[in-house]
């Protein structure tokens, strides 16, 4: 229990690890997911649109309703929705798992997305709540961002380990023991939170919420795709123009959904807005790693996954040495250190080639995801001490929502870069001899060169191999770039943004302190 001085102690240190548990699953479900579509395609048989559907609507319900459930959570508590969510993703695990067709599917990932939406904002609410000293409060936060980088890169180890020993419904069924244990353990180690003056939910800004996000998640990732099209343009101005409605609410709502103020405040308003950018510059990057490693070097996926874990490494070295540094060194400061460090990644990064050492590359990743997740920690403990405790739930779903935004738009950019250098590149370097229609296959994608090089003469194979490997490479640099230039970016926002916040002093919150703040129930 706490401690009478504030201090976190054994119980809620516990109750930790039960909070990283849906963090964990919720940030290896595409990872986990990808090694099964493949498996799911052959059996359940479903159209290239059910497909993408498949893949796509439990991120697109997930970033819609991260501000609603957010909301809810500070009114009806945060333990309780947490329990209601990891129940319900439970029940939609068993349903996706036992899906005898594409639709059922489909039904089970939107599902999926809904309750997810309930454990993001609730997991960071609650440490929040749990956490009054800032320093350990700092502590909890980084072990929740290892968890999600974690989770980000064993989703691929995972999925092909389950894969070699089960059916495709076992990505699924994984999820399930993980979420009875969240149900087993929060009664006892997870305390209630709830705002004790939150007035009535506001039900047409939730509504607004939904439906401006959507559309603009919607038009990032359909950029990301097939590129600028009038369906993507007019779902990214459906999202502003729906966008533009909310703010008319919550402006004159009596109660509404987020409070504005909270933009007003400079620590919220800068950790959002520099942890969107350093979202969209990882996010963005993520699979050029990926493809680098399977597609160039030839790597199987499982092998690749794997070889993927080790840069995971300075992640847990920089929580460490964050934590260290708590005591000496301002917010602001730290968190542009931290993106600069990111911003040495991607530079390490513009000098990988496809013959370059595999060494070069997974240090490149590792000095990348360290400065990263350095970053994504710090913002995280200023978007929730930054807000009051009772709206704590809001205050962490707009930031998480900020940066599904962020790491789609990433995607949808840094994707697209990429995509013409290899393009142009490619156009230039074909061999002769290709087929007109073959080498419009290799045009579009590295993957489809290297299955086209597999349909012909082992000469002619190899030299596009080569070239489209080269040409790769090129648009990974051009990506790196962009993302070295995002990065310093924000830097330069975190230090003008957040550069004179204090060294936080560790006053930790009492009883009667928190007893004011939020209803413990």
């Amino acid at each position: 229990m706490t401690t009478t001085h504030g201090l976190a102690g054994r119980r809620e240190w516990t109750g930790l690890a039960v909070l990283l548990l849906p963090t964990l699953v919720i940030a290896m479900d595409m990872g986990i997911l990808f090694f099964a579509v493949p498996f799911i395609s052959t059996e359940l048989r479903p159209s290239g649109t059910e497909q993408l559907w498949i893949m796509d609507i439990y991120s697109f319900l997930l970033a819609g309703l991260l501000i609603p459930m957010g909301a809810i959570g500070d009114r009806i508590g945060r333990r309780r929705l947490l329990m209601a969510g990891a129940a319900g993703f439970a029940a939609a695990s068993v349903l996706a798992a036992t899906s005898d067709g594409a639709g059922q599917l489909i039904a089970a990932r939107a599902l999926l997305g809904i309750t997810g939406a309930t454990l993001m904002p609730s997991t960071l609410a609650l440490i929040r709540n749990m956490f009054h000293d800032p320093k350990q409060r700092q502590a909890a936060m980084g072990a929740w961002g290892a968890a999600m980088m974690a989770g980000a890169t064993l989703g691929p180890v995972a999925g092909g380990l389950l894969l070699d020993h089960f059916t495709w419904s076992a990505v699924f069924l994984a999820a399930v023991p993980v979420m009875v244990l969240v149900l087993l353990t929060a009664p006892l180690l997870l305390p209630e939170y709830r705002a004790p003056k939150s007035g009535r939910f506001d039900l047409p800004g939730a509504l607004l919420s939904a439906a401006a996000v959507l559309p603009a998640v919607y038009g990032v990732k359909h950029l990301a795709v097939e590129g600028w099209s009038t369906g993507a343009l007019l779902a990214l101005l459906a999202g502003a123009l729906l966008g533009a409605a909310l703010v008319w609410r919550l402006r004159t709502a009596a109660t509404p959904l987020v409070d504005l103020g909270l933009f007003r405040n400079r620590t919220f308003s800068g950790a959002v807005v520099v942890n969107t950018v350093t979202m969209l510059a990882m996010m963005g990057f993520t699979l050029y790693t990926s493809q680098y490693l399977q597609l160039v070097r030839g790597m199987a996926p499982l092998t690749a996954s794997l070889w993927a874990l080790l840069p995971s490494v300075g992640v847990f070295a920089t929580v460490g040495a964050s934590g260290a540094l708590a005591d000496r060194v301002r917010p602001g400061v730290r968190l542009a250190g931290g993106l600069v460090v990111a911003a040495a990644g991607f530079a390490i990064m513009t000098q990988v080639q496809p013959g370059s050492p595999l060494a070069l590359i997974l240090t490149g990743a590792g000095v990348l995801a360290a400065g990263t997740v350095a970053s994504m920690m710090l913002t995280a403990e200023l978007v929730v001490s930054a807000a009051p405790p009772e709206e704590a739930g809001a205050a962490s779903a707009v930031s998480e929502t900020a940066t599904e935004l962020g790491g789609s738009l990433g995607i949808a950019l840094l994707g697209a870069a990429g995509a013409a250098v290899y393009s142009a590149r490619l156009d230039d370097t074909l061999p002769a001899g290709l087929p007109a229609d073959l080498a419009e296959v290799a045009r579009d994608t590295l993957g489809g060169a290297v299955t086209v090089a597999g349909q012909l003469p082992d000469g002619l194979g190899g030299q596009l191999l080569t070239a489209a490997r080269e040409a790769f490479t090129d648009g990974m640099h051009l990506a790196a770039v962009v993302g070295l230039l995002t990065m310093l970016l924000g830097a330069f926002l975190a230090h003008r943004m957040l550069g004179d916040l204090p060294v936080p002093a560790h006053t930790p919150e009492t009883a009667e302190d928190g007893a004011r703040q939020s209803e413990l129930v």
